[in-house]
């Protein structure tokens, strides 16, 4: 199944068979992956690269504010929690099993084939919908930083025009699919440099914000209060849980560290502790933005108020100019543009290895565990994952933009699905070792099965929603929602999948490859 060299190298990972990928008995070679090619470091960006906190903040300081007003930032904490909880589950999950398939292989082991087959397909088609969107993103972005060096609305205005705009758009898709072919080498190095320009534009945006909004220039102005952090101050129920699905999304990505787990330099701890630290930066950025951001701006319906439906969907685009000057300003456009092409390229990690681990474990076809000899790399999956992408927005572009949006809206609907289902599978693996202590008890056992309720609350409310025709686009499909019908129409496309590859697999769905007694993977250190 992987075409590797098939002498032991420095770093491989080794997996005790016995219900291995394969089957038989003794010992059987890891994936193929590089081992070791991976530190704390490179692992906490990945992780926040994969999130886009710039693009993240752009496109949805506007919303919330329109949803909750002025406590956003405690909607930003609300939303940080049920992250933090399943952020546990995943460490503890992958200090027992560190295995690239993540969700899908501890969900298997938890509950079965079916449920881990399931789980492993929300994540993948909530990758390459995100894919999707964040080659759409950069794109934008890429005409409009042009047309704003030009000086040319010409320029800028190519990103209107579908033919150039689907074009550029492959081409960002093919870029980052090459990245993520040569592997985790040339994968680091441009996160370094991207994640890294963000952050500090990002840094001096919020600087000048704090500094203008003190000097009182804007009429709307605001001083800062601790009542901007109390989450029982929002007006009702529904805007709170909009706001929420809004701050959930936000922080979507981070499990990225994890799925490099068996790339990464002490992979049982190392990818657990890269997860929390990536949280702490993605919460503490967002927290000291948006207070910056409201500070500055206020929460008016006019103007750069925040609250403005105009300037909603891009805040930064509105607050480059007046917060950092027109030279300056344009170093916001960019770090958009950073966030978006890097979150692009890592956003292959975690899809391409979640395939890898599924067809490794034959819950796939066997092509996709093929890993480039040279570059150690998911080659036949990242490519698969770069095509699908390009093809469906293309596809979508063309055939239907309210299509497009409304598969977007949708994505939440994905996220919620895999995460809770991973975070329950974390408290019932380990129920047997709940009561040795009070560790267990508590990030074993509570935390998780805490954050996959509240996740879970947020599906069957996202779901509710979604039936409503006016959520998303505005269309509907025979009176209900178009998001309702695209988002619960891809998890049944995902039963169907499931049903097909049963046929093709049984040994992995008779609970033949992948079980709970498979031992979980030795690191070579």
């Amino acid at each position: 199944m992987v075409q590797a060299d098939p002498r032991p190298q420095a770093g491989d990972t080794v997996t005790r068979a016995g219900g291995a990928a394969g089957g038989g008995t003794g010992e059987a070679r890891g994936k193929g992956l590089s081992g070791n090619s991976v530190g704390l470091l490179g692992s906490a960006v990945i992780g926040v690269s994969t999130v886009a906190p710039v693009y993240c903040l752009t496109s949805t300081l506007g919303p919330t504010v329109g949803e909750v007003g002025l406590q956003m930032p405690a909607v930003f904490l609300a939303g940080f929690l049920p992250m933090l909880l399943v952020a546990f589950a995943y460490r503890e999950l992958n200090r027992a099993v560190p295995d690239c398939g993540t969700s899908f292989t501890w969900s298997v082991k938890a509950f079965g084939p079916r449920i881990g087959w399931m789980c492993g397909w929300g994540l993948v088609i909530a990758t390459i919908i995100v894919l999707s969107n964040l080659a759409g993103v950069a794109t934008s972005f890429f005409w409009l930083l042009l047309g704003e060096l030009t000086g040319s609305d010409a320029i800028a205005a190519l990103d209107g025009n579908k033919a150039a705009h689907v074009l550029t758009c492959l081409a960002f898709i093919a870029l980052a699919t090459a990245v993520s072919y040569r592997g985790m080498t040339a994968t680091k190095g441009v996160q370094y440099a991207l994640v890294g320009l963000q952050l500090a534009v990002l840094a001096v945006f919020v600087a000048m914000a704090f500094a203008k909004a003190g000097d009182g220039g804007f009429a709307g102005s605001l001083h800062f209060s601790m009542s901007w952090l109390n989450p029982f101050a929002v007006p009702s129920f529904s805007a709170f849980t909009a706001g929420l699905s809004l701050s959930i999304f936000m922080f979507w990505g981070w499990d990225a560290c994890l799925t490099v787990n068996e790339e990464t330099a002490g992979s049982a701890k190392t990818p657990g502790r890269a997860a929390l630290l990536a949280m702490v930066v993605l919460i503490g950025s967002y927290l000291v933005t948006a207070v910056a951001a409201q500070m500055y701006s206020g929460v008016g319906t006019k103007g750069p108020g925040l609250g403005n439906p105009d300037t909603a969907d891009n805040v930064f685009a509105a607050l480059a100019g007046p917060v950092m000057g027109p030279a300056l300003g344009v170093l916001l456009f960019v770090a958009v543009l950073a966030s978006a092409a890097a979150s692009l390229q890592t956003t292959f990690i975690p899809v391409a290895r979640t395939v890898l681990a599924m067809s490794a474990y034959e819950a796939l076809p066997p092509s996709f565990a093929r890993v480039h000899p040279r570059f150690r790399s998911p080659g036949r999956a990242t490519v698969a994952a770069g095509i699908a992408t390009g093809v469906f927005y293309a596809g979508m572009t063309f055939l239907s933009q309210h299509v497009l949006v409304d598969t977007i809206y949708a994505l939440g609907l994905m996220i919620c699905f895999y995460y809770a289902i991973t975070a329950f599978a974390c408290a019932w693996y380990f129920r047997r070792e709940l009561r040795d202590s009070a560790r267990n008890m508590l990030f074993k056992g509570v935390f998780p099965a805490l954050g996959g309720l509240l996740l879970s609350a947020v599906f069957g409310k996202t779901l509710t929603d979604m039936w409503n025709p006016a959520y998303g686009s505005g269309s509907s499909v025979f009176g209900v929602g178009s998001v309702f019908v695209i988002g619960v129409g891809l998890l049944l496309l995902g039963f169907v999948l499931m049903l097909v590859m049963r046929r093709r697999s049984p040994r992995f769905f008779r609970g033949e490859v992948l079980t709970r007694s498979t031992p979980a993977m030795v690191v070579e250190e």
